[in-house]
């Protein structure tokens, strides 16, 4: 019980980002810091009324501190930007792995078996040429067609994925990873734009789909992988079709017609257009130039859609309405208080 309780009280502190002494400032010193070491040492038990100063303090359940693992995530393809902390990076991981935990379990609940699989797991991706080739084939695999997406991330829940939205800094961009070596993960900023989510989204799928040649490097499969989400988000057929084979230059209102129709960003379309040939070097530079004052795209459009994660939800409300679990065991697995949980939940 003492080493459940340090792992869970420590990943609970790296979780909401705070130091020993920062949990010891928040808790109103009512124990020291050396007590909370000897805590996350597995060397000291916490009483009840300690418990619940380190539950409020660090804003989970009493019950988290003595839940059990059962998940391990490994292959992180995590981009960040240089601003992002050591620290900030583990509390998202650390809000990530409770989320998946939370997840699993409500599948547990309801005997729902994730099993994903892969239809290109088996191309090898030595070039750009591949990377289309292999989105033609998923497409038909997936039976999606060349049409615009309305909603990726609603396809890829479909698909078995658990596609994770968190609140995170804008330096955050999102990561892939595997829970347990089965289940694929994505995970997103919930507070970038909806042609954002969208990329972002599909950029990381492509870290979990693609299998690179050994001779890629790690810059050329950035590379392929948002060449990857641009491909699934207007196919080169689909591409052309709307914009031409070869173009001197693209009008800016064409640009937002089918921004808004297929929900990506004009800066994507417009490397699209240079990775497809369409355009040249100087046609490209010159765009670069143009929109360097205005990256988040105001006044160019918006994608009139939805894109939010509500697959974890949704099974929660589902477990809850078949008396599978209680209310209180919903509200925790929503991360809920019971009280918040019993107001939005309504059953006929």
């Amino acid at each position: 019980m003492k080493d459940l309780f340090a792992k869970r009280l420590k990943n609970a502190r790296v979780l909401a980002g705070l130091s020993q002494d920062d949990l010891v400032d928040r808790m109103g010193g009512i124990v020291s810091k050396n007590a909370i070491s000897k805590y996350e040492k597995a060397a000291m038990m916490a009483d009840s009324k300690v418990l619940i100063a380190l539950a409020k303090a660090l804003d989970v359940k009493t019950d988290y501190f003595f839940r059990h693992f059962t998940v391990e995530i490994k292959q992180m393809e995590f981009r960040k930007k240089s601003k992002l902390s050591v620290k900030k990076i583990n509390a998202i991981k650390q809000k990530v792995t409770d989320i998946v935990e939370r997840y699993l379990e409500v599948e547990q609940f309801l005997s729902i078996k994730s099993e994903f699989k892969n239809p290109i797991k088996n191309r090898i991706i030595q070039s750009r040429e591949n990377v289309e080739e292999a989105v033609n084939y998923l497409l038909k695999q997936w039976k999606i067609g060349y049409n615009a997406l309305p909603n990726v991330i609603d396809l890829l829940e479909d698909k078995e994925i658990k596609v994770i939205e968190i609140d995170a800094p804008d330096e955050f961009d999102g990561f892939s990873a595997w829970a347990d070596g089965k289940y694929p993960i994505i995970v997103i900023n919930e507070h970038y734009t909806i042609e954002r989510k969208r990329l972002t989204a599909l950029h990381e799928l492509g870290h979990l789909l693609l299998n690179f040649s050994e001779e890629v490097s790690h810059k050329e499969i950035e590379k392929m992988c948002f060449q990857f989400a641009g491909a699934m988000l207007i196919p080169e057929e689909t591409f052309k079709y709307e914009f031409g084979e070869h173009r001197m230059r693209i009008s800016v209102p064409e640009l937002i017609a089918v921004k808004e129709e297929y929900g990506i960003s004009i800066q994507a379309l417009m490397q699209r257009a240079k990775d497809l040939g369409v355009i040249n070097d100087v046609a490209f530079l010159n765009f670069r130039k143009w929109i360097s004052g205005n990256r988040t795209e105001k006044g160019l459009g918006h994608y009139i859609g939805r894109e939010r994660s509500s697959r974890l939800k949704q099974l929660i409300y589902r477990a809850a309405s078949e008396e599978i679990i209680s209310m209180s065991k919903a509200a925790g697995l929503s991360n809920q208080k019971l009280a918040a949980f019993k107001k939005e939940f309504v059953a006929l």
